[in-house]
């Protein structure tokens, strides 16, 4: 079982949670390959989706997992509940759980807001992204798709390439493959690295190309394009001739390097569409693999141990 009734980050998160999650996770992977992927693990179960902020991969990503675990699962937005009428956080937190709610995901513009919730409530409570705080399940799947594609973790060099400065991608990437016992660069404009991000335990370039230079998986962070309208980065042409990862650049990697995106891509900018869909990219899987996480997720929260010991 897990140490905490909550998944809130990786900065706090010990190795013995994530290697659990991930060893769960590898058991879930097998049901997404059946045809009728539906077990009855979660039934009579409820798992709720809190979002204060547009998703759509996160947001399915989970309520697909709820859903193939059998537990009964609700979605509410900001602009379709109470909170578009004044209502508090905990409130609408607290009316959830009422309810008979085991596990409240949030999406949250506040950072800190799902930390806030969960010492409210009884029920579970999984960080689906707080501001610019911290995005575990999303560095959660990618270290499991590291693990599944190399086998191992310690070691490796990983280089996360783009917005470090307001990614919560990027945080929890950080903190969880520090944990695991990788070596992790970063690299992007300057005006988009942290100032102290080399405090984290990171080596921090402007050229991404230094970055890249030996790397066996390379991440590639989505750019929000309202950055550009701050003057935080040149023209987006600027960016990809400058920042872009290309295949002449991924060829400065290992040859058998993993290229890996969060998604949704802004193809020709960020990253080339080439390598988005090429051999190295697994891109794809990464979304699969993703609700095989939360699924992990949603079960260990309910009170499982390892998936598959006594329960398939």
């Amino acid at each position: 079982m897990l140490k905490s009734k909550d998944i809130l980050g990786l900065e706090e998160m010990d190795v013995g949670d994530i290697e659990l999650i991930l060893e769960t996770a590898e058991s879930f992977k097998e049901i997404l390959r059946r045809d009728i992927k539906k077990v009855p693990t979660l039934r009579g179960k409820s798992v709720v989706n809190l979002f204060y902020e547009p998703s759509t991969r996160t947001r399915s990503s989970f309520e697909l997992a709820g859903k193939y675990l059998s537990a009964d699962v609700i979605n509410f937005s900001k602009a379709t509940s109470s909170v578009a009428k004044g209502e508090t956080l905990k409130d609408t937190a607290k009316t959830i759980e009422m309810m008979g709610v085991q596990v409240v995901v949030i999406r949250h513009p506040v950072p800190g807001a799902p930390h806030m919730l969960a010492r409210y409530l009884d029920a579970g409570v999984v960080n689906a992204g707080d501001g610019a705080h911290e995005h575990p399940t999303q560095a959660l799947l990618d270290l499991y798709t590291i693990k599944e594609k190399k086998g191992r973790i310690r070691g490796l060099k990983v280089a996360i390439i783009g917005d470090i400065l307001h990614s919560r991608v990027a945080r929890s990437n950080i903190w969880g493959l520090k944990k695991m016992g990788a070596e992790v660069v970063v690299a992007g404009p300057r005006t988009l690295l942290p100032p102290f991000i080399e405090e984290l335990g990171v080596r921090a370039y402007t050229r991404v190309e230094d970055a890249i230079e030996g790397a066996d998986v390379v991440n590639v962070l989505r750019i929000q394009m309202e950055r550009q309208k701050k003057g935080l980065f040149p023209s987006p042409r600027e960016y990809a001739i400058i920042f872009g990862v290309n295949a002449e650049r991924l060829k400065l990697a290992k040859k058998d390097v993993l290229l890996m995106h969060p998604g949704p891509m802004n193809r020709g900018i960020e990253i080339s569409s080439d390598i988005a869909d090429g051999e190295s990219s697994v891109i794809n899987e990464q979304v699969t693999n993703g609700v095989a996480v939360r699924m992990a997720i949603l079960y260990l929260l309910n009170g499982g141990g390892k998936f598959g010991e006594k329960d398939n």
